[in-house]
């Protein structure tokens, strides 16, 4: 994306706003809409505006300012009640993604350890609190960027699936990040896109992203991956991540787990990229994991008039799940974990400190 446009940041103080870009409108308009109450914030995550995992969890921090700045709670346990007025609707949004939950839960935490501050400064720290988790997903951007473009050789092409670049996060991406990064490295490298009905995430959003920073990139219908595989024109596949279960299990954006079934089948490695704040521990295996159902129009309408017949029933899930068995490896912001499963996963967050933060 353009330089000068950033995919969700704050403006200003306290009393400022978020500003984010209305994905709905890509590739044909970048508009940047301001989120000046909670319910703004709400509204731009339920219908995709923001969307991504990473940045779904910032937009959730900055909704709990958003929400909580103008409380007239006169002592801490009024506040408290308020803020988690405050988190647990931004937490009915959208059910998928653990990053807007593991966002929730830490602006929740930091406010009950404050144990000393007024009402007032509670405000300021979980304000400070808010860019901060801005400005670790910038960070964790680059380092997943780093550590997973050592994966991707000169000459070689990918296959993604979905949106994971700048667009859902707030700096270069997931799954995306190895793409540019291998590109800062000098590595030449072409990508195949995923067009991914039926809201071509694909198709609008990573062909603009990819084509914008100079990287050869090709859209094909999700039903083309298959032969795209099969003529040899893929080395390796980088997915982003909404969910990773505690033995790997991966929740993305619906026809990713198809996607990891022509991969196996044709000896491609498939990789996760995702920081480990999209783990969710809790959940023992994919089953555990939510799935969200969206409204049939995204189907029978999409981005243009009635496409199927009056009255025709519809499903349609926003995510699949991906079994850990066909991952060969999850990139985080901490390293690489080579065919993950439950004893390497708590091994890389014990290696790096995390289990106490994740509540393990």
């Amino acid at each position: 994306m353009p330089e000068s446009t950033k995919t969700i940041h704050w403006v200003g103080d306290l009393d400022g706003c978020c500003r984010l870009i209305d994905q709905t409108l890509l590739p044909g308009e970048c508009k940047e809409i301001d989120c000046t109450d909670s319910a703004c914030m709400w509204d731009a995550i339920k219908r995709l505006a923001v969307r991504g995992a990473p940045a779904i969890g910032v937009a959730a921090a900055f909704g709990v300012i958003l929400g909580i700045r103008g409380s007239k709670a006169g002592d801490r346990d009024a506040f408290l009640a308020d803020l988690k007025q405050t988190t647990d609707y931004l937490a009915s949004s959208r059910p998928t993604a653990v990053n807007l939950f593991w966002a929730l839960d830490r602006m929740n935490r930091v406010a009950h350890a404050a144990t000393d501050l007024d009402v007032a400064a509670l405000k300021q720290r979980l304000f400070e609190e808010s860019k901060a988790i801005w400005d670790e997903d910038r960070e964790m951007c680059r380092a997943l960027g780093r550590h997973g473009q050592t994966l991707l050789a000169d000459g070689e092409t990918a296959l993604t699936h979905c949106n994971a670049g700048g667009l859902a996060t707030a700096d270069y991406g997931t799954a995306l990040a190895v793409f540019f990064a291998a590109q800062e490295h000098g590595k030449t490298i072409a990508v195949f896109a995923d067009e991914t009905r039926p809201l071509n995430q694909g198709s609008r959003l990573t062909a603009w992203e990819l084509q914008n920073a100079g990287i050869d990139v090709t859209v094909i219908c999700d039903s083309m991956a298959g032969q795209v595989m099969k003529e040899g024109r893929i080395h390796k596949i980088f997915v982003g991540a909404d969910r990773i279960a505690a033995n790997g299990d991966t929740a993305n954006k619906i026809g990713t787990y198809s996607v990891s079934v022509l991969a196996k089948e044709h000896g491609i490695p498939f990789y996760v990229v995702a920081p480990t704040s999209t783990f969710d521990l809790k959940s023992p295996d994919g089953d555990a994991i939510p799935i969200e159902e969206r409204d049939a129009s995204e189907i029978n309408r999409g981005f243009s008039e009635l496409n199927t017949p009056e009255g025709v029933a519809f499903y349609n899930p926003a995510f699949d799940v991906t079994p850990h068995e066909h991952v060969a490896a999850i990139v985080t912001e901490c390293g690489i974990i080579e065919r993950p499963d439950t004893s390497k996963i708590l091994d890389h967050f014990r290696e790096n400190g995390l289990l106490a933060e994740e509540g393990s």
